[in-house]
């Protein structure tokens, strides 16, 4: 529209300024967002599907594109079947076939079948078909097909053509519609047109605010123009056209949805060095205002390479494995036997201190001197598990659940390996029957046939409380070999010895065997009931997880930053507590936390799923821990958390962690050991399955977050400060009572230009201030639009006003006799050279105050001169600082030296920018640079107290209104822990 005006009254120039800078936002912006869109879809190619592939006897999870035909691959529950794959191995085996087929029920395979060359794609059961997912079971399967020529491939291949974004007509029963409705349809169609133009219905929701953002200040520039026009009795000439069209120039934000965009796709591709993929741009804006994070434990919060640590085997005792530190080499470390029980055995005394506290031993002596007990127990560790443990090149390997892998380490300590008892020209053993692992009944049995007997014996194991419930045998130290009954009173002795284990931070399975008479059948899932009872125990198992190094410092560094951690998990509430002890998430010192708020710290599903809604929110904190926790308890715990005001970002990493992952504001799934359901249902993807990440995403969003705010006030302050003298410049007139202006037009469209978009961009790179994971999360109503970002918009760009008008008055009626020429909007003659003079300071003056401004934003308190906290530099600091951001550095050293050419260069200074060059008039410059830095310094010194003030003030009169689980931590943060802590709760500055 400006340059439209512009050519339409004749002035060219200032038409043709405004045409080539169009032009070069139009040509940079493509560029950039192009870059922007590149980025973009080379990120959403990391969070793609992956599959895991055996490539030279190992397995590996590569992405889904990279698989070719020939490739071996293993699918399970959850996966996303990556190509067309015929099936060489399965076991409960079956795929949703929905998107292919329309059957809606679950297709169960058969590796064995075989069919004619012209059978359909839901005939072919020994098929398992690209993008269709894994209900049940696993397989193994060689690819024979991928991308196009696959069947799903080929069908999206015929459908080329885009959804129609013409909104349907409504219609009655009869299908018939009123013209009315279709007037209505063509409206919102044509509305949604003008909305994807204007982009307020597209994008994030901080790109659709800022848009809507641009179109006001399009109506406040329009209403702006039309005062100037009134100010000069809407006189035609030339020079008040212009001067209207300059106006509603200095209030439009012309790079502000691009920088935003660019800040974004860089913020992502950032997130990418950190371990996370950021799958939809919203969550990016949600990070910086999580409150609470609701975390599974293994493999999370801890490393997931589990290590079996304690077994016990009733009727011999007690196996502690110890100095082991590789976990899938069983011949490292020792193991120690006691004929104890776990409940009488002292495990965190010294071995000196523990008298009698068994010895070490080797395993053939172990194998000796057991007649059942210890072979009945390997025998299960080994073959009711699908992991792989093997040397290769003097080195092991192991293949599986990490889970599984510990146990049948551990077995493989005393020789009993799976690969040597099921493999060979005369396996010991083969496999009849697997059952897998069940979220309901939460065991896993095999049926083995032994090769030599032909008999048949189930394998299981599982959660203590569930192979209990379903053993009637165990083997006693007195029972000469001879199974008793298993009493209410054992029963009871194992749940002890297991909440010991527990205690320990461990992981504890039960194992049971029992021979069995069945014919076992083909579909043999209905004889998993009649297979899983009477069985005899043989023991239990501990497996220790440990906690990863850094996740006690990431939890930490959440409570500082007023993010609470929960922990989710299915473990035994014990083993939970231990590991939640271990890495902060519960107090160290829980005696000095009151009896109601340790209760309802720690719970376990039941308990909290048999609260009502009023008595979950009557609870003086929401649970800490939730341990035996099921999908649906999950999903409540979001919505408790909802009804409190809470901001959720909620792991998982299964096909039933799904609902609570869309439940949650920000959903983050598992990268290795998650589920492809689960990362289609997320937000955000940790590929290194680390808490850590989970904290690094949360400090980038507010990174983003806060850099975005900087920009956005950045260049509003200016259009204020633009505006500002503009309007108020109104009053200066000419001898024909014609406005003359303080800032031309070409000036205005150069500061737009060149002091906004590439400093913007720089603010958007900025990194993170000192205390960015020391301040509460930032509140998504407000967004970016707080108090205090509206009050500071106001005062900077008053303050740049107003130094601008100062200058301009202090030339022209100070120093040049208040003589503003005749005609000296438009051009050049020794009458105007005191305004062209004053124009140039105050263009020089705008220029610097644009480019100082950048810096001053870098930190919205901390001064320039030192914003490092607990830097000794004081004169020297900002120095280090200016230079630490180097596209920010070298965008405002850019806008500094393309200064001078405008204001020295002949017939650009005079014709186009309507200004002359200036030589005394520096020190006016200088002089409010100076003014510039102390009022900026003053009001940041201002705030600085103000907040401080008001922290103390919350901190001291209001701690009683402080939530239980704020004043617990506040104590934790300050020192009340035995860690030594010297944190703060609040921080100095907020």
């Amino acid at each position: 529209m400006a340059m439209a005006v512009s050519f339409g009254i004749g002035s060219y120039i200032e038409g043709g300024v405004v045409t080539a800078v169009i032009l070069l936002n139009v040509v940079v912006g493509f560029f950039q967002e192009y870059s922007a869109e590149k980025t973009m879809d080379s990120l959403r190619s990391l969070s793609s599907p992956t599959a895991t592939v055996v490539r030279g006897g190992e397995a590996t999870v590569v992405p889904s594109g990279e698989i070719v035909p020939g490739d071996l691959v293993e699918v399970k529950t959850g996966d996303t079947i990556p190509a067309d794959i015929r099936l060489i191995e399965t076991k409960n085996f079956e795929t949703d076939e929905a998107l292919l087929t329309g059957e809606s029920l679950p297709v169960r395979k058969a590796e064995n079948a075989t069919f004619d060359e012209n059978t359909g794609p839901g005939d072919r059961l020994n098929v398992a078909y690209s993008s269709s997912t894994v209900t049940k079971g696993r397989a193994k399967g060689i690819v024979f097909a991928t991308g196009t020529f696959t069947e799903i491939g080929a069908i999206a291949a015929a459908l080329r053509e885009k959804d129609s974004r013409v909104r349907p007509v409504k219609r009655r029963a009869d299908g018939k519609a009123h013209p009315a409705r279709y007037v209505e349809a063509y409206t919102l169609t044509l509305g949604d047109f003008v909305g994807r133009f204007l982009g307020v219905n597209v994008g994030t929701p901080l790109q659709q605010k800022l848009s809507k953002l641009a179109i006001l200040l399009f109506a406040v520039a329009v209403v702006f123009a039309i005062v100037v026009l009134g100010a000069n009795k809407f006189d035609s000439r030339r020079e008040v056209v212009i001067y209207a069209v300059a106006t509603g120039l200095s209030m439009i934000p012309a790079s502000l949805v691009v920088v935003l965009t660019i800040t974004m796709a860089a913020g992502t591709k950032r997130m990418v060095q950190r371990n996370v993929i950021v799958r939809n741009l919203k969550s990016l804006e949600a990070l910086g205002a999580v409150t609470d994070i609701c975390s599974d434990k293994t493999g999370t919060l801890t490393q997931g390479k589990m290590v079996a640590r304690c077994a016990w085997i009733p009727s011999l005792g007690t196996y502690t494995v110890e100095n082991s530190k590789e976990a899938s080499n069983p011949t490292a470390g020792e193991i120690r036997f006691d004929s104890r029980v776990p409940t009488d055995i002292n495990f965190r005394a010294t071995h000196k201190e523990s008298s009698g506290g068994g010895s070490i031993v080797g395993p053939g002596h172990l194998l000796e001197d057991s007649k059942t007990g210890l072979q009945d127990f390997l025998s299960v560790a080994a073959l009711a598990n699908l992991a792989t443990v093997f040397e290769k090149e003097n080195q092991w390997h192991a293949r599986g659940d990490p889970t599984e892998i510990a146990i049948q380490v551990f077995s493989s300590r005393f020789s009993w390996n799976r690969l040597a008892l099921t493999q060979g020209d005369k396996p010991e053993w083969t496999e009849v029957a697997e059952y897998p692992f069940d979220s309901d009944v939460k065991r896993m049995s095999v049926v083995m046939k032994r090769t030599a007997t032909g008999e048949q014996f189930a394998f299981t194991k599982g959660a203590v409380e569930r192979v209990i419930a379903v053993c009637t045998r165990y083997y006693r130290k007195d029972g000469e070999g001879e199974a008793v009954p298993v009493t209410d009173e054992f029963r009871e002795q194992i749940l002890r010895n297991m909440e010991v284990f527990a205690g320990l931070g461990l992981r504890v399975l039960a194992l049971a065997s029992r021979k069995v008479d069945l014919q076992i059948t083909e579909d043999s899932d209905e004889q998993r009931a009649e297979v899983e009872q009477e069985l005899t125990f043989c023991g239990l198992i501990g497996l220790y997880d440990p906690p990863r190094p850094e996740s006690a410092p990431a939890v930490r560094e959440c409570h500082e930053a007023g993010v609470s951690v929960h922990m989710l998990t299915g473990d035994h509430p014990e083993t939970a507590k231990a590991i939640a002890i271990e890495v902060g998430i519960l107090p160290k010192r829980m005696e000095t936390v009151s009896r109601n708020v340790a209760e309802a710290m720690v719970m376990t599903a039941s308990q909290f799923d048999g609260l009502t809604d009023d008595q979950v929110d009557e609870l003086p904190v929401l649970p800490l821990v939730i341990a035996r926790c099921a999908p649906s308890t999950k999903v409540r715990m979001i919505e408790a958390l909802h009804r409190r005001g809470k901001f959720v970002a909620m792991t998982g990493d299964g096909v039933n962690d799904s609902p609570s992952l869309r439940r949650a504001d920000v959903g983050i799934a598992m990268g290795q050991s998650g589920s492809d359901v689960a990362k289609d249902a997320s937000d955000i993807v940790l590929t290194d399955d680390n808490f850590a990440s989970i904290v690094a995403a949360i400090a980038e969003g507010r990174r983003i977050f806060d850099n975005i705010q900087k920009f956005v006030l950045h260049v509003l302050a200016e259009n204020i400060a633009q505006a500002g003298t503009l309007l108020i410049g109104l009053a200066f007139k000419d001898h024909t009572s014609l406005s003359v202006f303080p800032l031309a037009p070409v000036e205005i469209v150069w500061i737009i230009m060149i002091t906004s978009g590439l400093p913007d961009m720089g603010l958007g790179f900025e990194r993170a201030v000192p205390d960015i994971m020391r301040r509460p999360p930032q509140s998504l109503k407000t967004g970016i639009f707080t108090a205090e970002f509206c009050v500071d918009m106001v005062v900077y760009g008053t303050w740049i006003a107003a130094l601008c008008l100062a200058s301009f008055v202090l030339r022209v009626y100070a120093w040049g006799g208040g003589d503003l020429g005749d005609n000296c909007n438009d051009s050049y003659s020794p009458g105007c050279d005191t305004v062209f003079r004053a124009r140039a300071t105050t263009f020089a003056c705008l220029t610097w105050f644009a480019l100082f401004l950048a810096w001053e934003l870098v930190d919205m308190r901390r001064s320039f001169f030192r914003m490092q906290p607990g830097s000794k530099k004081y004169f020297t600091q900002w120095i280090h600082d200016v230079w630490r951001n180097k596209f920010l550095f070298w965008a405002i050293l850019f806008g500094f030296v393309t200064l001078f050419p405008t204001l020295y260069i002949p017939v650009i200074n005079h014709t186009v920018f309507k200004h002359t060059g200036i030589s005394w008039e520096w020190g006016i410059v200088f002089v409010a640079a100076f003014l510039f830095f102390l009022g900026i310094e003053a009001w940041k010194w201002a705030k600085r107290v103000y907040f401080r003030r008001a922290a103390r003030k919350r901190v001291g009169s209001a701690w009683k209104d402080l939530d239980v689980e704020q004043r617990v931590f506040g104590e934790y943060l300050r020192g009340g822990s035995d860690t030594g802590s010297s944190g703060h709760l609040v921080p100095s500055d907020d």
